[in-house]
């Protein structure tokens, strides 16, 4: 037996429970992984208000690091003992232990910590195919990046200047402006609102950027329209403020012909393949220093309820992490 959060309801954080669970044998392609240190995101708020649904009761959480206990059948590249790391779109990391797929995990390398690797699978994945396939980031190019000192913000925002982007970013307070511009962001615009446009053109002499990622959602998707230079790509990744509403495709036509996208990181490392070669890359910018890692705060997993709270209130910074 072991322990883990579980949901048997949708709501708020007081419906997430410290459970015993019991993790059998990895079957066939499975492996069973003690997990050491655990990511917080938001699409783990997503699962346990029900915007992403799954079945009752279930666990909650698509990101940790661990030790490999045992393997299944036919799995050939873990060992025992191996540090793994891995992002899966089924909840459950928010445990002791789990079995996962084992073409799920990637070996963690010797200069990365587990708390680190914790807190790149999922965010750091994903800044790499915002930057590196959604649209792929060249020098003279211009990025605004909403929500720039959150976990995939930091992380994204030094990569994009280490690129050769000038990085626009976009954050709620001054001490994370500040944070921000420690971390690739020439420029930071501190809770704009509804002059978020304006002010954005201004610093691009009338321009506008080439790309904006926004992964607030509702609250910030037509401004950040009204930023992008003719031909530029809004990239929706999060809905943070709630949902997008449906959007008529002329409101695109008249801001310049604009592009618009809404990735998920699965459609990006659908295959092996593709996922052993994202998190090469993402591995050597972080071994070669050109992106560093912020763990801004470390929680107890059984003290969930409270990580969720502050990450919902905007009281986070950086990457939060989970200890079992």
């Amino acid at each position: 037996m072991c322990k883990a959060i579980r949901i048997h309801e949708y709501g708020g954080p007081e419906v997430m429970r410290w459970e015993d669970v019991s993790v059998g044998a990895p079957g066939r392609g499975q492996a069973r992984v003690r997990h050491t240190a655990i990511g917080l995101n938001f699409v783990d708020v997503y699962e346990r208000i029900g915007l992403y649904r799954g079945e009752l009761p279930g666990g909650v959480g698509r990101e940790a690091a661990g030790v490999v206990e045992a393997v299944g059948r036919g799995v050939r590249h873990l060992k025992i003992g191996d540090r793994v790391a891995y992002t899966y779109p089924v909840g459950g990391a928010y445990s002791e232990a789990r079995l996962c797929p084992a073409e799920h995990l990637v070996r963690i390398p010797a200069a990365i910590d587990d708390v680190q690797a914790a807190s790149l699978m999922l965010k750091g994945l994903t800044a790499h195919y915002l930057l590196r396939k959604t649209w792929r980031v060249k020098r003279g190019d211009t990025v605004l990046f909403h929500a720039a000192a959150g976990g995939v913000g930091l992380l994204a925002c030094q990569w994009a200047r280490h690129l050769g982007a000038k990085v626009i970013g976009v954050v709620s307070s001054e001490e994370k402006a500040r944070l921000a511009k420690r971390n690739g962001c020439h420029r930071v615009l501190v809770a704009p609102g509804e002059d978020l446009a304006p002010q954005v053109r201004k610093l691009t002499r009338g321009a506008g950027v080439d790309v904006v990622y926004d992964s607030v959602g509702k609250g910030t998707f037509f401004p950040s329209l009204d930023c992008l230079r003719p031909l530029g790509l809004m990239v929706s990744f999060g809905n943070a403020s709630g949902p997008v509403p449906p959007v008529a495709p002329l409101e695109l036509a008249k801001r310049g012909s604009l592009f618009l996208t809404r990735p998920t990181l699965a459609d990006y490392v659908a295959t092996r393949a593709a996922l052993e070669g994202a998190a090469r890359e993402l591995f050597a910018v972080v071994k070669k220093g050109a992106v560093r890692i912020h763990i801004g705060q470390r929680y107890p997993l059984r003290d969930v309820a409270t990580a969720h709270r502050d990450l919902e209130a905007r009281r986070t910074t950086g990457a939060t992490v989970l200890i079992p």
